[in-house]
């Protein structure tokens, strides 16, 4: 018995011992690479949007209507990748740490962007300061609002079971409304405007994509402090995307959506946003995601990895899919939005060493994103023509912005605006 005891420790202390030792490749880890941030950097964003103008860029697209669009009449500002306004835009933003107040750079562009050869970029001015805050308490008289939120996801001709999820904004709570608004979201910063990294379109340069223009093909930057070896190709994969028309079908129990397959999209997804039937207080929402999802998130740029996984959770649609039907309890009377997702390039020189003793120094690297964006009245039978030039039918983080504080007048009397409530929710949960 005593024997047993003895080898029963023996065994226990043995096998202790070996789990402590240092085995070959094992327990000492994996050389971690030293990986030193690039020289250069620059961030290409490619969008589409066709149907109703919906930012500040309208008013530029209907002068170059006016203008004789279609060509190269059309301007052009920074930020018109995320305003809405109807068109093909291109925005772009270069830095380098040799020089870190550069001011102006050039871009060598391929004939097929028919903006060949270069194209001008220059850095955004100091930003003017904030006028000073007035002084003293602003008299505040808040009404509770009234009315409801509600939600219905899916493609389906029939309300599902377990739909919809309401909210009462008379007695919801900040948790229970940023539950309702919450969204997934995986946008990373893009082009953008700071001084010392020039843009384009720029002050003395705001061409817009003519239609029909391409990008694809080789670019290349210059300037003081870039290295002389940022050149790349731009494949056909991330050239500027078709526009995307939802087509509309009424039936007796619900609103068929359908529209034409882009080349090159990797996933879909769509949303809808209005009023409540019957002259009901409040807002309804719907999207195309199989789950429970408010969609504020999503329309957006987002990354490779989050594309895929959530087209497994089905909370996009697969770029195989052109029908999604909505039914008529869902589709409310409001605005219709779709985006197709184009894929993320990242490119870096030189190539990261497979070595991972081997430290990885590039000279530069640069990040191309593309969407394709459309906003319509959900209910609207037919197709949406674009209404600028360059919305054609078939040619080839850092994001959040608050809206503009209240006034005065409007903080002394303020009323209930679902707009302001959506933006008061969303501002809290998207950060």
């Amino acid at each position: 018995m005593s024997s047993t005891i003895t080898r029963s420790i023996a065994v226990v202390a043995i096998s202790t011992a070996a789990a402590t030792l240092p085995r070959s490749g094992v327990g000492q880890g994996t050389p971690k690479q030293v990986v030193k941030p690039p020289i250069s950097q620059a961030w290409i964003d490619v969008a589409t949007f066709s149907g109703m103008s919906m930012g500040p860029g309208m008013m530029n697209a209907t002068l170059g209507s006016l203008m004789g669009g279609g060509g190269g009449n059309q301007t052009a500002e920074f930020g018109y990748t995320e305003t809405g306004a109807a068109g093909r835009w291109m925005d772009v933003t270069l830095y380098t740490s040799r020089n870190t107040s550069l001011a102006e750079a050039t871009q060598a562009v391929p004939p097929g962007t028919q903006l060949a050869p270069t194209l001008k970029l220059q850095t955004p001015e100091h930003p003017k300061p904030p006028p000073p805050a007035e002084e003293g308490p602003t008299e505040f008289n808040y009404e509770p609002p009234k009315g409801k939120l509600v939600m219905y996801w899916g493609c389906s001709e029939t309300v599902r079971p377990g739909q919809p999820k309401v909210v009462d904004l008379s007695t919801a709570t900040m948790a229970e409304l940023g539950k309702f608004f919450e969204s997934r979201r995986a946008t990373q910063r893009g082009a953008h405007a700071t001084f010392g990294r020039p843009v384009w379109p720029s002050k003395d340069d705001r061409r817009a994509l003519p239609a029909n223009s391409s990008i694809a093909g080789q670019h290349g930057f210059k300037a003081e402090g870039v290295p002389e070896s940022f050149s790349f190709a731009i494949p056909p994969a991330q050239d500027v995307m078709p526009a995307i028309q939802v087509r509309q079908e009424k039936t007796s129990t619900a609103v068929k959506l359908s529209w034409s397959a882009i080349p090159h999209a990797r996933a879909y997804f769509l949303g809808s946003m209005g009023a409540l039937p019957d002259g009901e207080q409040g807002f309804m929402l719907w999207t195309s995601s199989e789950l429970p999802e408010s969609g504020f998130g999503l329309f957006d740029y987002q990354t490779n990895t989050a594309v895929d996984g959530w087209l497994k959770d089905k909370v996009l649609l697969a770029p195989t899919v052109t029908t999604c039907s909505v039914p008529n309890e869902a589709a409310g009377q409001g605005m219709l939005r779709a985006i197709a997702y184009g894929t993320e390039l990242n490119l870096a020189h030189p190539a990261r060493p497979a070595d991972p003793k081997i430290a990885w120094e590039p000279e530069w690297n640069v990040k191309v994103r593309v969407k394709s964006m459309s906003t319509t009245m959900m209910g609207m039978e037919g197709e949406m023509p674009g209404m600028a030039p360059g919305a054609e039918t078939g040619a080839p983080q850092d994001t959040a912005a608050p809206g503009d504080p209240p006034t005065d007048e409007q903080k002394k009397k303020k009323k209930f605006n679902p707009f302001e409530v959506i933006k008061d929710a969303v501002k809290d949960v998207v950060p």
